[in-house]
């Protein structure tokens, strides 16, 4: 290869994207995706390491340098086909997966410029797949009788489903809302991650065979027992961290203040937006929002589309420790959020009517890094302050759903309600049930969700193969 055409001379294709001041008035898909040719040209930049760092980045172990390489020839149908024999769900995990920390974030390109664009070109494949309709299944294993329930249909539980399928056991999904995908359907935004991507993409789990009971909350409908009495032989609970956190400051009963749980699941899986839809969603003029995650970003982007005048992304630290990928940040600022920092609520205010008038606030500054490296924020005497605002999302963060979990005293939980489960296997403390994903993690991403499911499924399908639970 001439040095003039070294992968390292080769610029990061940048992706098209709809212009800020466009799409900040509606909820169309931010990113437009590549082009077959700026796929070609992309994947060129890849080094082909001989010891390619970038699988060890990612939790399910897709084989990147293989896919990229069939990109480079052109060869889009056999690359996505590469991806497929790990990955489920390719693409959604290359519109929302933190590839910067993950895949990405090993490439060796990064350490001295800008790593392969690895998300953009999974996305890339995924796409060029459903748009042509030239779609493979794997091919599935003999029946072998057993049964399955899998409980909840987020990223952990369609994992699961898909490859027990494969494998030639008969999967039963539960889940609790009427819609399915969990998290990617209640929590993501359309315009990070359309519907019609998550639909399509478990339509394909269904097409393997997966049967999928909607409007069904085990725990309540039916307990865990009485799945293995109806006759299931393992069951897999992925049911997520959805419980919202408060501030548990003065105010937070006022009309206009409201978790973010709330706020996005009424827009996105009520669709709250859609003027066709009667769902109302809270609205406000001047709108703050508290936290600093991804959750921050999709609920402060939601609030500027349903037609906010201003809105406030309100964070006790720096934009340094700001959690949120930096893409999301980045879209945020370009779409006009405005960033408080340094700043942390004391109470809400409110009018003689019981609704949101203001947010009194008190500034921060970070103190000397502790013993974990990281700086505590420290309130700054008498700096007290109002923030006029009609409307408070509260995005601090969610905890484990309780509503199975306590209700099955067999399965051993952490002292925040979490599922104690091997990180191995997925086995928890009652025989033959298995857990996955947020409900023992935490939030998590969407990939390491479904690692944890992979690794479950080869798990239940050893047991169920005669093994020892």
């Amino acid at each position: 290869m001439k040095k003039e055409d070294s992968p390292r001379k080769v610029p990061r294709q940048k992706m098209p994207e709809q212009a800020p001041e466009k799409r900040r008035k509606n909820f169309e898909e931010v990113t437009l995706g590549f082009s077959p040719e700026m796929a070609v040209m992309e994947a060129s930049r890849c080094l082909e390491c001989k010891k390619p760092l970038c699988v060890e980045g990612c939790p399910v172990g897709v084989p990147i340098p293989e896919f990229i390489n069939l990109i480079k020839n052109k060869d889009f149908s056999g690359a996505v086909r590469r991806i497929r024999a790990k990955n489920a769900l390719p693409a959604i995990c290359g519109r929302v997966c933190p590839q910067e920390n993950q895949c990405e974030g090993k490439c060796i390109l990064g350490k001295k410029g800008e790593s392969v664009s690895i998300g953009g070109l999974e996305r890339f494949l995924a796409d060029f797949e459903r748009q042509s309709g030239n779609i493979e299944l794997p091919k599935k294993d003999k029946s072998t009788g057993s049964r399955i329930a899998v409980v909840g249909s987020g990223p952990a539980g369609l994992t699961v489903a898909g490859d027990l399928s494969v494998k030639g056991h008969d999967v039963t999904m539960f889940e609790a809302f009427h819609k399915t995908g969990g998290v990617l359907v209640y929590g993501i935004p359309e315009f990070r991650l359309p519907k019609s991507i998550v639909e399509a993409e478990v339509g394909l789990i269904e097409d393997l065979g997966v049967k999928i009971e909607c409007n069904t909350v085990i725990g309540l409908t039916s307990s865990i027992d009485e799945l293995f009495e109806e006759g299931f032989d393992a069951v897999f609970v992925a049911v997520g961290a959805g419980l919202p956190k408060f501030m548990e400051i003065p105010g937070e009963n006022l009309v206009g203040v409201c978790s973010a749980n709330e706020y996005l699941t009424r827009t996105n899986l009520m669709k709250a937006y859609d003027p066709n839809y009667d769902t109302p969603a809270p609205s406000g003029k001047n709108v703050v929002v508290l936290g600093a995650g991804n959750v921050a970003m999709d609920a402060a982007r939601t609030a500027m589309r349903l037609g906010a005048e201003s809105v406030k992304i309100v964070y006790r630290r720096s934009m340094a420790e700001m959690p949120a990928r930096k893409e999301e940040i980045h879209h945020a600022e370009q779409e006009g959020i405005e960033f408080v920092l340094l700043t942390a609520p004391s109470k809400f205010v409110g009018n003689k009517d019981g609704f949101l008038s203001g947010m009194e606030c008190i500034k921060m500054e970070l103190s000397e890094p502790d013993e974990s490296g990281r700086r505590k924020p420290v309130p700054v005497k008498n700096s007290e302050y109002i923030i006029e605002c009609d409307l408070a999302v509260i995005a601090v963060g969610s905890g484990a759903n309780p509503i199975l979990a306590k209700k099955e005293p067999g399965i051993a939980l952490s002292k925040y309600g979490y599922i104690i489960a091997d990180q191995a296997t997925g086995k928890t403390s009652k025989k033959a049930v298995w857990a996955g994903g947020d409900i023992v993690t935490g939030q998590a991403t969407v990939i390491e969700a479904m690692g944890a499911g992979r690794r479950a499924a080869d798990s239940i399908d050893e047991y169920l193969s005669g093994g020892d639970f």
